[in-house]
Order: structure tokens, then C-alpha cells, then sequence
């Protein structure tokens, strides 16, 4: 793991094991409001995007606004305080990786206060979590990683992306990073086999895997040196 100089960590589905509670609590708000979907269909559009592209979207099918802070916001408070719990597995992964780590997720940072709170995560990350909230992009594109990278000074090409969301492996391949899909969640291995990513799927073998594919053993890394990685101009910069 001393090839990368950050690891990059999603939050629902890679820390907190959240998603398959939010698919399941989406499922039930979409049918009441007029539009049944499969949890499959859920994972499929909406799976590591942004809670202003899942309303967008909602309001576009049912041609009318809908009111997110009081039809979504309680249900998954309500949910994720009744049933959260770490991604089996994690706790372990992080007490053995010893690279600098931090967070970057399309969720709020008033969600991920709660979310790392509720599952005694949050002070091992405290200080070092960034949001799709400050950034103007969200996933797919790579704005919320290259901003995390600049934040923690590190170079994006020497950045290892932890992911459990189709959008999530693109947005860190557009960043220049590699990603490591873990496909024990929502998402299939056969969905995140997409741009070279490394796919896992037990999160206790992590820091293994991390160890496995370093950056000498990359596909087109193996010759990368600090000094060769170019910083995208102005993305990088931290968001005002």
C-alpha cells in the first residue's frame, strides 16, 4: 500500500452499510408517489448519485416538485437510526491500512455526521470528509475526487478509490485513480467491472488487495513516477 499516497473512501455501501436500507425505503416513497420501481431499476438510476439528481429526476417523471426534506429525509433518518451498521468488515480493513485515508461521498456532510455517528466512524475520519455539497459536479464526473485529493494534498494520480457504485468507478476513472469496487452490496461484480477497476468482494480483504494492486501493477502504471502526474488544471482547486 506505500505505492498510493491516499485512499479515498465512498460512504453509504463502502463504510455504512446503507444503501440496501435506502433502496428498500425508496422503493416504498416512489410507489406511494406514483412511481413503482423494482429495487433493482433503484440501484440501476440512482446508486451513487446525489440526492438533488434522484429529486431531479423524480420530479421530471411525475411532472410535478415533490417535497424532499419532509417525504425522503425522515424515512431514512428514521431507517438508518433503527438499522445501521458499519459495512461488515471495514472496521478491520481500517485498522490495518496505513495510508491517509478520507472520505468522499455525493452525500451531505449533515448526512455522513450522522451516518459515521450512528456507526462509530466518524472520528477516524474527522476532518477529512468531502462532499458533492462543495463541489459543482457530482458523480459520474470527477469534481468530489480531485477536490478530496487537492484537500489532502495529494497527487491524484498516486489516489486509490475505494466504490460500490457504477457512477462512483467512473467519477474515479475520469480523476486519473484507480478504483477498487467492492461488490458485496447493491451493486453486482458484473456492473463494476467497468474502466479497469478492481473488483472485491468481502471488505475485510481490502487491505490486501490495496497491497495486490499497487500502483507498479496497474495497467499503464507501472513506469509512474510522482513527478509525471499532471494535475487537471482548476479542478483540482478546492471548491470556494
Amino acid at each position: 500500500m506505500a505505492d498510493f499516497d491516499l485512499v479515498i473512501f465512498d460512504c453509504d455501501g463502502v463504510l455504512v452499510d446503507s444503501e440496501r436500507l435506502a433502496v428498500r425505503t425508496e422503493a416504498e416513497i416512489l410507489a406511494s408517489l406514483g412511481w413503482p420501481l423494482t429495487e433493482s431499476e433503484i440501484v440501476e438510476r440512482f446508486v451513487g448519485r446525489s440526492a438533488a439528481h434522484m429529486q431531479h429526476e423524480i420530479e421530471r417523471h411525475l411532472g410535478r416538485s415533490i417535497d424532499w426534506d419532509t417525504e425522503f429525509e425522515p424515512r431514512y433518518r428514521e431507517v438508518f437510526d433503527r438499522e445501521l451498521v458499519p459495512v461488515p468488515g471495514i472496521v478491520e480493513a481500517l485498522d490495518e491500512i496505513t495510508t491517509p485515508v478520507c472520505v468522499a461521498s455525493s452525500g451531505s456532510l449533515d448526512k455522513m455526521r450522522f451516518t459515521l455517528g450512528k456507526t462509530g466512524l466518524f472520528d477516524r475520519f474527522d476532518g477529512r470528509i468531502f462532499s458533492v455539497d462543495q463541489v459543482e459536479h457530482g458523480k459520474p464526473s470527477p469534481d468530489i475526487f480531485l477536490f478530496a485529493a487537492a484537500r489532502m494534498g495529494a497527487t491524484r494520480g498516486r489516489c486509490a478509490v475505494v466504490e460500490d457504485s457504477v457512477s462512483g468507478v467512473r467519477a474515479a476513472s475520469s480523476a486519473g485513480m484507480p478504483a477498487f469496487a467492492f461488490a458485496g452490496g447493491v451493486t453486482s461484480r458484473e456492473a463494476l467491472s467497468i474502466e479497469g477497476a478492481v473488483v472485491f468482494e468481502d471488505m475485510g480483504d481490502l487491505p490486501a488487495v490495496l497491497r495486490e494492486h499497487n500502483l507498479g501493477t496497474l495497467p499503464g502504471r507501472a513506469s509512474h513516477r510522482p513527478g509525471n502526474d499532471l494535475r487537471q488544471s482548476g479542478a483540482d482547486s478546492p471548491a470556494p
